[in-house]
């Protein structure tokens, strides 16, 4: 599979990124759009990986700028948990120990064939620090070894007003979960 967009679907892209950077100003204050883009336009991977970002529901925005590493961060931004992401399990070992009813995949290897990574736990905070996100659906977040290996898996959603963080059986997936990624550029 082809890693790199057609130039109509590298416009529409950037065209989508720079309109909700512009609404969006309070999720990156104090960053320039111009700078996004001649670090967008040099790294033709990251901006496919946003593509499928935006392709599956996302809503990628930037919303933070690592000076030491210099790379701008986008999470998914969408209000509920990116429609084409959800019905699906946390991992691929879960997957497999479904005996019937298996999802058609997994969060963790939705995101590594996406080239983003799920939001660990501090992230999905973060993120909810920048406005009410996951308020009708929930998110499958990083899942801590200690707990992957006894069969576990997190997730996280906004309600009542609080950011709730729970667990369950990692091999268990529901219409309204998906999962939320990031991506350094």
């Amino acid at each position: 599979m082809s890693k790199e967009l057609a130039e109509d679907q590298k416009e529409d892209l950037l065209k989508a990124l720079q309109t909700r950077f512009a609404k969006n100003m309070n999720r990156h204050k104090g960053l320039e759009w111009d700078k996004v883009l001649t670090k967008l336009e040099s790294k033709p991977k990251k901006l496919w990986s946003l593509f499928k970002m935006e392709e599956s529901g996302g809503e990628p925005d930037v919303i933070g700028y690592d000076e030491k590493k210099d790379e701008y961060i986008f999470y998914d931004c969408s209000a509920d948990s990116p429609k084409g992401r959800r019905s699906i399990c946390y991992d691929h070992e879960a997957l497999e120990s479904r005996k019937e009813y298996k999802p058609d995949n997994s969060a963790v290897q939705m995101a590594e064939d996406m080239g983003i990574k799920l939001l660990n736990e501090e992230e999905y905070r973060a993120l909810q620090e920048l406005g009410p996100f996951d308020t009708k659906t929930s998110s499958w977040i990083l899942t801590p070894a200690s707990i992957r290996k006894l069969g576990g898996a997190i997730f996280g959603d906004y309600r009542f007003g609080q950011v709730f963080i729970y667990h369950n059986g990692a091999e268990s997936y529901y219409g309204a979960r998906g999962f939320r990624g990031s991506l350094r550029v």
